[in-house]
C-alpha cells in the first residue's frame, strides 16, 4: 500500500512537472532597427551623450506590456522581449538621433572619452504599450543639458500609434514607429540647441 502511495506520488509528481515545462515556448522581439549611414558623426561638429534611459518599473519586465483596460496592465507570459527593453530603446534612440542629426556624434554614456562640451540627453519611458483601442504608445519625459548640468530644454512626449493589424508583431512593428516619432521629436530639440549654441 505505501508503495502504491509512493507510486502515485511521484507519477503526479512527473506529470506536474512535464506540464510546467512542456507547452509552447515563449515568443521572442526585438524593436525594429533604424539604417544608420556608415559614416554618421564622423566628421561631426556636435556631440550628444545619451545618459542611461530610465524606465519605469513596470516596464522592466521580461514580458511586452499590455493595456487590457483604463486601469489594468498584464505582462504577456508567451510574448517576450529578444533583450531588455531598456537596452533596446536606448540602441534605437542612439541610431534615430544619429541618422536623423547628420553633423552630431551620438554616443551612449558608456561610448564617451574625452569629449569636448557635449549636450546631454536624458529620457525617461513612462508608458510603452498595447491599449485596448488597438494604439501603441510611447510616453514620458526627456531633458537636455549642458556640460555643468544646466537645463537647455525639456518636454514631455506621448505618441499613439495604430496597430496595421491584430498580434504582437503588428504592436511591435507600432511602438517602434512611435518609438520614431519620440525620436524624430527629440532630434528637432536638438538641431534648435545647437544652433542656438553656434
Amino acid at each position: 500500500m505505501i508503495a502504491l502511495r509512493a507510486s502515485l506520488a511521484l507519477l503526479t509528481l512527473l506529470w506536474l512537472t512535464g506540464c510546467a515545462l512542456g507547452g509552447t515556448p515563449a515568443t521572442r522581439y526585438a524593436l525594429p532597427e533604424v539604417a544608420t549611414p556608415d559614416a554618421a558623426g564622423a566628421e561631426a561638429s556636435h556631440v550628444l551623450v545619451l545618459r542611461p534611459l530610465r524606465l519605469a518599473p513596470f516596464l522592466d519586465a521580461e514580458g511586452i506590456i499590455v493595456q487590457l483596460d483604463d486601469i489594468t496592465l498584464r505582462e504577456a507570459s508567451g510574448h517576450r522581449w529578444a533583450e531588455p527593453l531598456g537596452r533596446q530603446l536606448e540602441r534605437g534612440l542612439r541610431d534615430r538621433l544619429a541618422a536623423a542629426l547628420p553633423d552630431t556624434r551620438v554616443l551612449l554614456d558608456s561610448e564617451i572619452g574625452a569629449q569636448a562640451d557635449p549636450l546631454q540627453l536624458r529620457v525617461t519611458v513612462e508608458r510603452f504599450q498595447g491599449r485596448p483601442d488597438g494604439r501603441a504608445v510611447a510616453a514620458g519625459r526627456w531633458q537636455l543639458l549642458d556640460t555643468d548640468q544646466m537645463l537647455l530644454d525639456a518636454s514631455t512626449f506621448r505618441v499613439a500609434t495604430p496597430l496595421a493589424s491584430d498580434g504582437y508583431p503588428a504592436l511591435v512593428r507600432a511602438l517602434g514607429h512611435s518609438w520614431d516619432d519620440v525620436a524624430a521629436a527629440i532630434a528637432t530639440a536638438v538641431r534648435r540647441v545647437e544652433r542656438h549654441a553656434d
